[in-house]
């Protein structure tokens, strides 16, 4: 996958990537190549496989005839093209596409289709679980040349991503947070006490679990840019880690990258508790009254 520069302005849905995984399954069980799927279509072997990653939308007719020279039955091609066509239709966050970046767009739908959420903070409240003022405060000191139109926005955008929480088949989010996030004053006062008690609240939740490394952990592995991990339901996903910097982002699932995170995780989650992550959100939320 590819990081911010180089990321497209329409983001797959995960029902494209299954499709496109599937597509190339089926190609491999067939054993034809790229280049002899490519001139199947009349097109260059690099379409083929940006169909395959789900890099660009998948074309029905595209699909039919690549099913069809695999020797793929009429109502397997029937049910694939009525998939297709379904994973085209753009996300609830193309309502968003004025203030959402063509790079983050991959991350919101990733977020929306992931079983398992994991992420690392080393310095704000991971979006998911921001309060309205937190965010604006937040996104106002990212974007500080935004309008008051924009801001609001893209408060909107993060608020909106909040309610995969309030679903039925809410994914699990684990999250990992240094104790500077709680010392970092964001807004004032009563926004960082009112961001605690919301912390503290889904605290609570079965699906959701916050870890706050103390300062007395000292160093430790994860002690490095934010990050976080996908998990989905689906077999034919990878697990998926994303992880920016100042000028870039990268989507990362080799098995080898992944793997790194995830222990980075645990070996970080090893380093608190959950009732002592409570109880120093207790004394924080002290501090700011």
């Amino acid at each position: 996958m590819e990081g911010r520069s180089g990321a497209g302005s329409s983001a797959p849905t995960v029902l494209r990537m299954i499709l496109g995984r599937r597509l190339q399954e089926r190609r491999h069980g067939a054993g034809v190549s790229l280049e002899d799927a490519a001139r199947i279509l009349r097109v260059k072997s690099l379409t083929i496989r940006r169909l395959e990653k789900a890099e660009v939308a998948l074309k029905p007719l595209y699909v039919e005839r690549l099913l069809e020279a695999y020797g793929a039955g009429r109502q397997e091609i029937e049910e694939f093209v009525a998939l297709a066509e379904r994973a085209n239709e753009p996300g609830w966050w193309h309502d968003y596409r004025d203030v959402l970046p063509g790079w983050f767009s991959a991350y919101v739908s990733l977020e929306t289709g992931a079983k398992t959420l994991r992420t690392y903070e080393p310095h704000y409240v991971t979006g998911l679980l921001q309060t309205y003022a937190y965010a604006r405060a937040v996104l106002r000191g990212g974007f500080p040349n935004d309008s008051e139109e924009e801001l609001e926005r893209r408060v909107a955008l993060r608020l909106h991503r909040q309610g995969l929480l309030d679903r039925p088949t809410a994914p699990t989010l684990w999250v990992v947070m240094e104790e500077a996030v709680l010392h970092r004053v964001v807004g004032a006062a009563e926004v960082m006490r009112e961001q605690i008690d919301r912390l503290l609240e889904v605290s609570e939740l079965d699906h959701v679990s916050i870890d706050i490394v103390p300062f007395s952990a000292g160093a430790h592995v994860g002690a490095c840019a934010p990050f976080t991990y996908f998990r989905f339901e689906e077999p034919e996903l990878p697990d998926v880690v994303y992880s920016e910097v100042l000028t870039a982002s990268m989507y990362l699932d080799q098995r080898s990258d992944v793997a790194a995170h995830l222990e980075a995780h645990n070996r970080m989650s090893l380093l608190t508790s959950s009732a002592d992550s409570r109880a120093l959100l207790h004394r924080m939320r002290k501090e700011y009254s």
